[in-house]
């Protein structure tokens, strides 16, 4: 489907739903299109009304602190991400058969005739990571390209700027698909399903669904992990362009129209000339930083994508080694007495959790914060063997208490009851003295970080400076 697909904005009724991160830009830019626009906005806090305050002045009517009402008038809502698909103001919609768009549909729509292509990138965990990798290969193929949408560069901006792109690099969350009906990429990928965010889903059904969502008219091949059979049912399901390939990347040996590793070597099946026999190498497993499994596992999804778009080999070799992972995702913070301290406090979920847990083989895990309805048997009994020492910290600390009495009753557990900010280096001097030399003392939390900290991210920067108190 190309872009511009609604042309003529004068005199539109639009309500755009939620201010923050995407409502502000979408209702600018419609207003400019001289829609009339109605923002409304659950919150009436102060952040909220400076927005306000913003909009009003420009000629935008902005309703607080109702977020139910459908405003008379509304032919369109323009949604935030975040806000559930069971809110009152979409039932009010759909009664009144009012089309929802998410920022991405709108993007979508917005984009000119000769728009750049979108190179789409999904799933539970690893979506950032493999769309900054691609967004490295890209360059280093020559090509103008941006990472852009869920990692937090508005897509609106990259299709109405200044800027010419030949090809966008484009993450997108569960959320954003929901709300993105009549997205076409030229390629993408689901990198894997576990569950999450199943409060705003409802089911592992509906999540899945909107996930796969991203396949819907692909033009040149959806690439699926080949160890994650829910990712190559949803390629199946999926209604796709003739001609479109189904494309798997695999930790093991590629069988034809997939990539994998052999011999410490990346290599392409699908994207060469007689894929029955033949092989492309891409690149080293030591060109990618660092080289854990999941992380080699998000360079050949990135590295499939790029191919699918016609990226030559030496390219994705370049693109990799350029590359530097965003801090907080398995980031080496120092050696101390023999012992390595991994900051992967972005692992917020169980499967991410899990993903990190095995990239190391003797591992003292600190752990815990905001378990958001998730369990841990699962986790702790895969990793068991791994594990020298636990220490936890955080309010839903004893759920996982309980899976390591279950699934590793011999693994010394340290259970911190603080929550304030001296917890953390608590928390990295006990799992100090449970390590050895050789050990990876690593900050997995499988848990969101809100309950303590701000975010992940401080929370990272909390176990980093701890590290440093050791060192000293």
């Amino acid at each position: 489907m190309g872009g511009g697909q609604v042309t003529d904005w004068q005199g539109k009724g639009v309500t755009v739903a939620g201010l923050g991160v995407s409502g502000v830009p979408a209702a600018k830019v419609l207003h400019e299109r001289g829609a009339l626009v109605t923002v409304v906005n659950d919150g009436d806090d102060e952040r909220a009304r400076a927005q306000a305050a913003e909009l009003e002045t420009l000629g935008v009517t902005v309703r607080l602190g109702d977020g139910a009402t459908l405003p008379e008038g509304t032919e369109l809502i323009v949604t935030a991400p975040g806000w559930k698909p069971d809110k009152p103001l979409f039932a009010a919609a759909h009664e009144a058969g009012v089309p929802v768009w998410g920022d991405v549909e709108l993007a979508w729509r917005l984009r000119g005739p000769d728009a750049a292509p979108w190179l789409c990138v999904t799933g539970t965990n690893g979506k950032t990571t493999t769309t900054q990798m691609l967004a490295s290969i890209l360059t280093a193929a020559g090509l103008r390209t941006a990472a852009v949408g869920n990692i937090g560069v508005s897509l609106l901006d990259a299709v109405l700027g200044e800027e010419r792109y030949d090809v966008l690099a484009v993450e997108l969350s569960s959320y954003q698909l929901h709300w993105a009906p009549s997205l076409r990429a030229h390629s993408a990928v689901v990198l894997n399903l576990a569950p999450d965010h199943l409060d705003w889903h409802g089911s592992m059904e509906a999540y899945a669904k909107d996930k796969g969502r991203v396949y819907e008219g692909n033009r040149v091949a959806c690439v699926y992990n080949v160890a994650d059979k829910a990712t190559e049912d949803l390629v199946r399901e999926a209604d796709v362009e003739e001609g479109c390939r189904a494309v798997g990347f695999t930790l093991g040996t590629p069988g034809p129209s997939q990539l994998g590793v052999v011999d410490g070597i990346l290599v392409d099946r699908a994207f060469v000339e007689n894929r029955q026999k033949n092989a492309q190498e891409l690149a080293e497993v030591s060109d990618i930083d660092p080289p854990a499994p999941h992380n080699i596992a998000d360079a050949l999804a990135a590295a499939a994508l790029a191919r699918a778009f016609g990226v030559p080999a030496a390219a994705v070799r370049d693109g990799l080694r350029a590359f530097t992972p965003d801090a907080h995702r398995i980031a080496h913070v120092a050696d101390v007495d023999g012992v390595a301290y991994v900051d992967d406090s972005k692992a917020t979920n169980t499967h991410a959790a899990e993903a990190s847990l095995a990239a190391y083989e003797s591992i003292v895990w600190i752990a815990g914060g905001l378990a958001k309805g998730a369990t841990f048997d699962e986790l702790v009994a895969k990793s068991a063997k791994r594990l020298r020492g636990v220490v936890l910290i955080g309010a839903d600390r004893a759920r996982i208490r309980e899976a390591l009495a279950r699934h590793a009753p011999e693994v010394p557990v340290v259970d911190l009851d603080r929550t304030d900010t001296g917890a953390m280096l608590q928390a990295v001097q006990e799992a100090q003295r449970l390590a050895a030399p050789g050990d990876t003392v690593l900050l997995a939390p499988a848990c969101a970080s809100m309950d303590m900290f701000a975010n992940y991210n401080k929370r990272g920067d909390a176990f980093a400076q701890a590290v440093r108190e050791l060192g000293t």
